[in-house]
């Protein structure tokens, strides 16, 4: 998935995305990041995304995956490239993230965005 696929993707309400640490394409949701993807330098086609706490070593134990670095501490993990899961599954593990990120927002921000 490149990084046009991902902005496609990720068009969900409250979604910006933006360039951070000169090599990061990071997707957030009224501020808070869901996602990010690397788009050059040797990390060039990673992926990390939030998981839920309980599932964290169930995801890290999988083929493919590893502690996000330096956001494993909020249950992130990071995968080498897209190609390690199919389309449908990153998708929906894309979209887990943004949901969680979501609910953990002010109640008030959360209503501005379901408008």
């Amino acid at each position: 998935m490149d990084e046009t696929a991902l902005r496609r993707l990720a068009a969900w309400p409250g979604v910006e995305a933006g360039i951070k640490w000169e090599d990061d394409l990071v997707f957030t949701v009224a501020g808070k990041m869901f996602c990010v993807t690397c788009l050059r330098g040797p990390h060039k086609g990673s992926i990390s995304f939030k998981v839920e706490d309980e599932r964290f070593l169930e995801f890290t134990g999988r083929p493919g995956f590893i502690p996000a670095p330096y956001m494993a501490r909020a249950h992130w993990v990071q995968i080498a490239t897209a190609k390690a899961l199919p389309a449908a599954e990153l998708r929906e593990l894309i979209r887990r993230s943004y949901e969680l990120v979501r609910a953990r927002l002010p109640r008030k921000t959360q209503r501005e965005l379901a408008d």
